[in-house]
């Protein structure tokens, strides 16, 4: 018999057999089932507004997690789960997307699939829930000739100064991606989790200022995968986040930033490079498809609203 427990909060022995349980799921499936933010709220301690759903067998072991974020009271509460690939098809999955949506309050509910797999889209569909938004994965060899970087006149490129760059890149980060569902919204403490990461270099991390007034106009945050035993393939890079100054939209400066942090990931040896994009922002497919990415493997959230 499945037991399905909700906590607002997991101890560290619960956060550990969690992380183990998605990490034996990211083995199997070849793609991690949780989003970067749910992972870094896990390993710091939780968030705010936040559910944990655990699933454990007769014997109390862990074989089925679900996140539950209730912070959006505009869009309504989001969530991602797994279920360890030894209890599969026992109806374990449908069990916890069953309390997700009545743990909800209202019954909205988007829930993100990785990698699009059969299992995860008949699942979704079977609860009525629709298709809400699309996220490509591309890639591309790193073993492949890069342009030049062309910057526009009066731009230098510099690399993050952690401490100093913090709330000014912080600011641009927001007039970036205002109006962005998880980007736009990051505070102080989104960005030092990120930076007590073993995945952060601030080599990695560049900025382009204006050299007549000095302000930061934009910036290609890279990352490199799987060189701190956390992934089962070769390192590759990623083509973390790229944002610009709106004033500067349209100037080239994307594509020279871009192309920079490429070169970058490529002077680290790495044969690879990796970026995710919605699948709807056609002037940055169009620009990556540019720069020699082809599409890889899909995420979808799903969005289910209860009839009125």
């Amino acid at each position: 018999m499945t037991a399905i427990r909700i906590a607002e909060r997991l101890d560290s022995s619960e956060t550990a057999r969690v992380l183990d349980l998605i990490g034996a799921v990211t083995e199997a499936d070849s793609v991690a089932p949780l989003s970067e933010h749910v992972l870094l709220h896990l390993r710091h301690g939780g968030d705010e507004g936040g559910r944990h759903l655990i699933a454990t067998d007769t014997n109390g072991v862990m074989i089925g997690y679900a996140h539950l974020d209730m912070t959006d009271e505009v869009h309504g509460a989001s969530a991602e789960l797994a279920v360890h690939p030894d209890h599969r098809r026992c109806g374990i999955g449908r069990r916890l997307v069953a309390a997700l949506i009545d743990a909800t309050g209202d019954g909205r509910l988007r829930l993100w699939a990785h990698g699009e797999q059969a299992a995860a889209t008949a699942l979704a569909k079977s609860f009525g829930f629709t298709h809400s938004r699309v996220l490509w994965q591309m890639r591309r060899s790193l073993l492949r000739p890069l342009p030049d970087v062309a910057l526009p006149a009066g731009i230098s490129l510099r690399t993050f100064v952690p401490g100093d760059d913090d709330v000014p890149w912080l600011a641009l980060n927001g007039r970036a991606f205002a109006g962005h569902p998880e980007q736009g919204e990051w505070s102080l403490i989104d960005l030092h989790q990120r930076m007590s990461e073993p995945w952060f270099s601030p080599g990695g991390f560049l900025l382009a200022h204006d050299d007549a007034t000095g302000a930061l106009i934009g910036f290609h945050w890279t990352k490199v995968h799987g060189r701190h035993g956390s992934h089962g393939h070769d390192a590759i890079g990623e083509v973390y986040v790229v944002g610009l100054d709106p004033a500067w939209v349209g100037k080239g400066l994307g594509r020279a930033l871009t192309v920079a942090g490429l070169q970058h990931l490529r002077s680290l040896g790495l044969g690879q490079a990796m970026l995710f994009v919605e699948s709807t922002n056609g002037a940055a497919i169009r620009l990556y498809e540019s720069l020699g990415f082809t599409r890889w493997e899909t995420d979808v959230m799903y969005l289910l609203i209860p009839h009125t």
